[in-house]
């Protein structure tokens, strides 16, 4: 699985912060770790290195993207591994919703338990629009949850633009809420929320216990800046959210995202967690 892409120095610097990275991570009330897609160059070329030195920066968790599911078993189980010697964790995986039908579902149940996952994640449903298109999503949601919670998963919903822009006078995001169980998760992806003119932390204090992680994804409606700017240097209402989200929204973990800034992946990953750690109260 690994290819040396990563530089032998930058490397070794990560790896010999490791030990009091992880230390001052315990700061942090709640996890809050890396959707892998922020680092998406970087994993595919070098899986295990761009593992290792996420970890390095201090993150506790990490979240693998729809590529893990073509991983053999073994290579999964060598991944697992490395997680647990590293002392993070993997607590969802994000899903194409081809993921959740009769052919595939048992083996997105497999992997998933192999990597130590409690959240099977859609990340993208390729509805029509229209609620019977959206409740077609939810009857999925409900069917796959069936499917995963006798092995100890739970499934969950991640939005873009489209769930929290009006659809016939009702967000489809509400159609989701509405038409699933209440283990489903709802997980929120900030930015998009944003930028489609909603309110997070409205939603949050709607959906009470089902917003359980958060893609603390940043977003500003400066011209060409969208969401290539840090974590804090949009218009994110980061600390109300945070008490939202631990007050009523029931989130377990964080997770911080980002598509793309004027650093390098790895240099963005860590810029945003050091301006998360100074955001969040400790």
């Amino acid at each position: 699985m690994t290819v040396n892409a990563l530089s032998r120095r930058s490397f070794l610097t990560m790896t010999a912060m490791l030990p009091w990275a992880l230390r001052a991570a315990g700061a942090t009330q709640l996890p809050v770790g890396l959707e892998l897609y922020s680092v998406r160059n970087a994993l595919k070329q070098d899986p295990t290195g761009t593992v290792r030195a996420v970890a390095a920066m201090g993150y506790q968790c990490v979240e693998f993207y729809a590529p893990y599911f073509e991983w053999t078993e073994s290579q999964t189980k060598e991944m697992r591994k490395l997680l647990d010697d590293l002392g993070i964790r993997c607590y969802s995986t994000h899903n194409d919703c081809s993921y959740f039908g009769a052919q595939k579902i048992s083996r997105a149940r497999d992997l998933n338990l192999i990597l130590g996952c409690k959240y099977v994640v859609m990340s993208s449903s390729h509805e029509k629009a229209g609620p019977d298109g959206w409740k077609t999503v939810a009857d999925s949601l409900n069917l796959a949850a069936e499917r995963l919670e006798p092995s100890g998963l739970k499934a969950g919903y991640h939005n873009h633009q489209t769930e929290f822009t009006p659809d016939g006078g009702v967000r489809p995001i509400e159609i989701l809420a509405k038409n699933t169980k209440s283990s489903v998760m709802l997980q929120l992806d900030v930015g998009t929320c944003i930028e489609a003119g909603s309110d997070p932390v409205a939603w949050i204090q709607a959906n009470p216990g089902r917003i359980r992680s958060l893609h603390l994804k940043e977003w500003s409606p400066e011209a060409g800046r969208g969401y290539s700017v840090l974590f804090g240097e949009g218009v994110a209402k980061w600390k109300d959210i945070f008490a939202a989200a631990e007050s009523v929204g029931g989130v377990e973990y964080y997770l911080i995202e980002q598509e793309g800034s004027r650093f390098s992946e790895l240099d963005t990953a860590k810029k945003c967690l050091d301006a998360f750690r100074s955001t969040h109260p400790a």
